[in-house]
């Protein structure tokens, strides 16, 4: 089926009024007259993708229908009170909003065979990978909206999309498989693009094993405006199939990408509090930013809110226990360690957050975790409230910066709202 709605504009942020009217546009093309509802939102961690808005927009506009709301967790910790209200407002009933519990919420729909991860992983992976989603998606509903953002991302190349379903409801075997399938692959050649083995490996996942639900994708691109500062929608598309995702891929790789002439000597990274309280998320600042940095350069993350390092506390220990040694040897600890090898989601991060010793990455948090814990991992750190004395967030821009001492340093604001790399790397 073709994009039932688009709209895009790299320049300007489509309002509130061209939000609503896309949306009611898209309801009314589906042809169903829902009296039960399913949106599958992001969670908090996701703040910046407009997906709040959106699902507020569509909870108002689905007058006489049952509206439930499960945001896509994945491993995440359960949205608070407070954050549910900031990312979808105040009028949505709390009773409305359900938590996906990754481990036991679940319902095992099939196998994706080894065969094909095999094909897809070029021969380095030969496993079949269960898809498994939560149980809500099968209780009756006339629709089923997963509603999210599409950016680059380093386990499937651009999120969201069949993404939003197998691993933001999906299930442990999924969520591990598919991680470990993208880190082994190589991360570097599936950041930014649109057809990936993950994203193979998802879409094959929903077509084979959940094609009688009544998923729709109400797909958003978003931009930091630079004279604003502010978040701007510059694309909205919706549809049912990978037609549509690729749409709204291109224009992701207009505005999210960062293509840069010559190697970054110095990046430093500002990790918000409210949203990177744990080195699963903030290692955004080294996926995000590899393709650019030189070798020998050095990447300076600024943490103020950082407490953990996974959110899940199984991911956090054998993120403890293993650290970010490199791939051969996270991958000699899977071969030997049945822990790490029953939770290659972890053992894909612990590749994803290492640099393989090409450039040095300082931790800089405040005073939620101790400085020796990161350390212990393969960090190398720093005290927020020295760093932050010389590389002032509130005093720097995006891009190239020159330092009073001048020095000239790379800041980024926040590292999940795009990409950056060199021009060789996507020649």
């Amino acid at each position: 089926m073709p994009t039932m709605i688009s709209k895009e504009n790299e320049k300007t942020s489509l309002t509130p009024n061209e939000k609503k009217d896309l949306l009611a546009k898209f309801l009314a093309k589906t042809g169903v007259e829902p009296k039960k509802v399913l949106i599958i939102p992001p969670d908090i961690t996701r703040f910046n993708s407009g997906a709040g808005e959106l699902t507020a927009i569509l909870y108002k506009l689905f007058k006489n229908a049952q509206i439930d709301i499960i945001p896509a967790l994945g491993t995440h910790a359960p949205m608070t009170e407070k954050e549910i209200r900031h990312m979808f407002g105040p009028e949505i009933p709390l009773e409305r909003f359900f938590v996906h519990d990754w481990r036991r919420s679940l319902v095992h729909r099939g196998d994706v065979p080894g065969g094909l991860i095999k094909e897809w992983s070029e021969g380095k992976l030969d496993y079949s990978v269960k898809i498994e989603v939560n149980k809500m998606l099968f209780e009756g509903y006339d629709l089923i909206l997963s509603v999210g953002q599409i950016v680059p991302h380093e386990v499937v190349g651009m999120a969201n999309y069949t993404k939003n379903i197998c691993v933001g409801v999906g299930g442990e075997d999924t969520i591990n498989k598919s991680h470990f399938l993208g880190a082994v692959y190589g991360m570097e050649r599936i950041m930014g693009r649109a057809d990936t083995p993950v994203r193979k490996l998802f879409n094959y996942g929903c077509d084979k094993f959940l094609g009688e639900l009544p998923i729709y994708y109400i797909l958003s691109v978003m931009q930091k405006d630079s004279e604003t500062g502010k978040m701007a929608m510059r694309g909205i598309y919706a549809g049912n199939d990978m037609d549509t995702f690729r749409e709204g891929a291109e224009l992701s790789r207009k505005v999210n990408l960062e293509l840069l002439e010559k190697p970054l000597r110095k990046v430093v990274v500002f990790l918000d509090p409210g949203e990177f309280k744990s080195t699963w998320l903030g290692n955004k600042s080294i996926y995000r930013t590899r393709m650019a940095i030189a070798d020998a350069g050095e990447l300076i993350v600024l943490a103020p809110g950082l407490k953990e390092f996974g959110e899940d506390p199984e991911i956090d220990w054998l993120i403890r226990k293993y650290g970010y040694r490199g791939t051969p040897s996270t991958l000699e600890a899977v071969r030997k360690n049945a822990d790490l090898r029953g939770n290659l989601s972890a053992a894909a991060h612990l590749i994803h957050g290492s640099s393989e010793g090409r450039f040095s990455i300082t931790y800089c948090p405040g005073d939620k975790i101790p400085l020796e814990d990161l350390r212990k991992a393969g960090f190398k750190t720093e005290k927020y409230s020295v760093m932050a004395e010389k590389y002032n967030p509130s005093s720097l821009s995006d891009g190239f910066n020159i330092l009073p001492d001048g020095e000239e340093i790379f800041y980024i604001s926040n590292p999940g709202l795009g990409l950056w790399a060199l021009k060789e790397k996507f020649a």
